[in-house]
């Protein structure tokens, strides 16, 4: 059985306690990195972000709509020009009532034409508008986005610069304490999570649980400097006369 004298062994229970408090740091961190907050601000981002992006693809297509009907009402409008050139320069009587007939028809068509560009137009003024509040919408998403960041990005600085001070007190109160006895610590605070606990009035506070007759007979008989284990958590467990 491993010994140690037991005013080392009580340090353990203040080093316990920094490394409890490393531990808290590090779940916090988590906690922040894995904020809930942030898959809902990452979908409202990404729904925005979508939505801003079908806005502007339709008005791109209104816009394109809108300059095939203006080249088709200009090509209605230079044939008619040129129709009209040539029925008031003159000509045979049958082909001048043709030229009349066609730019009627063409009249009729730049009308038709004319009622559809209106009609686009009215319609890429409504897809303008919706355009600028997917826009906005998309700001306000990226906004909250970097302020939720920002705050979270805060905390967690704040956080690790506790882990470096309280890292720095760890380090150096166990290099305080008796090596050897360090040593079995550091290797049941990594096998176990948790390095040494009081053994208070016959319950191990590192599991909860009070020991049975048998182990807490086997613990009391042991010697002052034996550093004894809790028979459920496996952590050490720190003894003094007064907890007993």
């Amino acid at each position: 059985m491993p010994k140690a004298p037991a005013a080392e062994q009580l340090k353990l229970l203040d080093l316990q306690a920094l490394d409890a408090k490393l531990r808290s740091l590090d779940v916090r961190r988590r906690a922040l990195e894995a904020d809930p907050r942030l898959g809902r601000v990452n979908d409202s981002l990404a729904s925005a972000t979508r939505a801003a992006g079908e806005a502007d693809r339709a008005v791109r297509d209104g816009q394109a709509e809108l300059v095939k009907a203006e080249d088709s009402v200009a090509q209605v409008a230079a044939r008619i020009e040129r129709d009209e050139a040539r029925l008031y320069a003159g000509g045979l009587s049958k082909d001048l009532q043709a030229l009349q007939q066609d730019i009627a028809a063409l009249s009729s068509r730049r009308s038709d034409l004319e009622d559809a560009e209106l009609e686009i137009l009215e319609r890429l003024d409504g897809l303008r508008a919706e355009q600028t509040a997917a826009a906005a919408a998309l700001d306000a998403a990226r906004a909250a986005s970097s302020a939720l960041r920002a705050e979270l990005d805060a905390q967690i600085a704040e956080i690790a610069e506790e882990r470096v001070h309280v890292a720095q007190d760890r380090e150096a109160f166990a290099a305080r304490i008796d090596g050897a006895l360090v040593e079995v610590y550091e290797k049941t605070l990594a096998k176990r999570g948790v390095g040494a606990a009081r053994l208070f009035h016959g319950t191990s506070e590192g599991s909860g649980m009070a020991l049975s007759p048998g182990d807490l007979a086997a613990i009391r008989g042991a010697a002052e400097d034996d550093i004894v284990f809790c028979p459920d958590s496996g952590c050490i467990l720190v003894r003094s006369p007064e907890w007993v």
